[in-house]
């Protein structure tokens, strides 16, 4: 499908999107990467444009003479940064989202896959994709939530006025990997702990008493679901999980077994755990046949081996959006 394709990866630096790039020039796609991110040896096979894509006129360059769009350019941040800098989160995903849809249905691209997020879902302990529009987001979510559904509303709009009907939408769970954000300030839980632990931080501490159940999957098994919704040509928004639900305390005892030295692990309860269950039903995207290659062990201990060797080159990868809030890069 996309031997000899024109393909733009918006994010193409981040986590999800060097797995992607990866993965689509081993099938012989012709790579353009759009990012603020600077580009990196690796690349040299790839055109590649440093932009801003909440500017339309950027957008259009970007997806000009493309045949398939990837938007996997988005803002990654933890629940209590949304929370304290809603706007930083909000407006940069309605506008770059919008822009980007809509510069390639200008430019004439045949495919296109937006990349939506678990934050979709209302309160729930399973989420099933058909049931996104029965309930609001969760508090925690409220605006990058709304945000993403904006999206998703408007590829609803392209196929209901302009016949556009090879949009596809995925909706990953908590995703990690190499090239995570691991800034302590602003990481999600599995970076966060990795960084504080191969830091040397001990005893390792950790908000709750372990009982939440969450559901993760590997960087890599996300590029490789956006690539089978494309090539399947699904047309129905499709879950990006694990379909298993790990609690916090069983994800704490695989990131520990996996370092060099074994911290002890204290547990502050008197801190938030937030939900108890967390957890995409993956039938949907089972039925149509894809499969997960990274299991959480292999995952976790990828990333720290990574993390472990490049912990210098690490800290200073993010571009900055507003006020510590990393845009461009999943």
């Amino acid at each position: 499908m996309f031997s000899g394709k024109r393909v733009l990866v918006t994010g193409g630096t981040g986590m999800i999107g060097r797995y992607l790039v990866d993965l689509l020039l081993e099938r012989g796609a012709k790579i353009r990467i759009a990012s603020l991110d600077e580009p990196r040896e690796e690349m040299k096979k790839v055109e590649f444009q440093k932009t801003n894509l909440m500017i339309f006129e950027n957008c259009i360059k970007a997806c000009e003479g493309m045949d398939y769009v990837f938007h996997v350019a988005g803002i990654k941040g933890s629940p209590s940064m949304t929370a304290k800098k809603p706007a930083s989160f909000f407006v940069p995903l309605i506008t770059f989202n919008t822009n980007m849809m809509e510069a390639a249905k200008q430019c004439g691209a045949k495919g296109y896959l937006y990349t939506s997020s678990v934050g979709v879902y209302g309160p729930a302990e399973v989420f099933q994709e058909d049931d996104v529009w029965k309930k609001f987001p969760s508090e925690n979510d409220r605006f990058a939530g709304w945000a993403k559904r904006i999206g998703e509303l408007q590829a609803e709009a392209y196929k209901i006025e302009y016949g556009w009907n090879t949009i596809c939408i995925v909706r990953p769970a908590n995703v990690y990997g190499r090239y995570d954000n691991f800034d302590p300030n602003n990481a999600m839980v599995i970076p966060s702990l990795i960084k504080r632990a191969v830091d040397g931080e001990n005893p390792l501490k950790v908000w709750g008493d372990g009982s939440p159940v969450r559901d993760f999957i590997h960087a890599k098994d996300v590029a490789l679901g956006m690539l089978f919704v494309m090539e399947k040509e699904i047309h129905e928004p499709i879950n990006l999980g694990s379909g298993e639900g790990v609690s916090i305390k069983e994800l704490v005892e695989v990131i520990a077994r996996n370092l060099p030295h074994k911290p002890k692990i204290e547990w502050d309860v008197t801190k938030p755990a937030g939900d108890k269950k967390r957890l995409l039903d993956m039938s949907r995207a089972f039925k149509y046949g894809f499969k997960l290659s990274v299991s959480l062990e292999e995952g976790v201990r990828d990333t720290i081996d990574w993390y472990t060797k490049n912990q210098k080159v690490n800290d200073g990868r993010f571009n900055v959006f507003r006020d510590g809030v990393t845009y461009g890069a999943r």
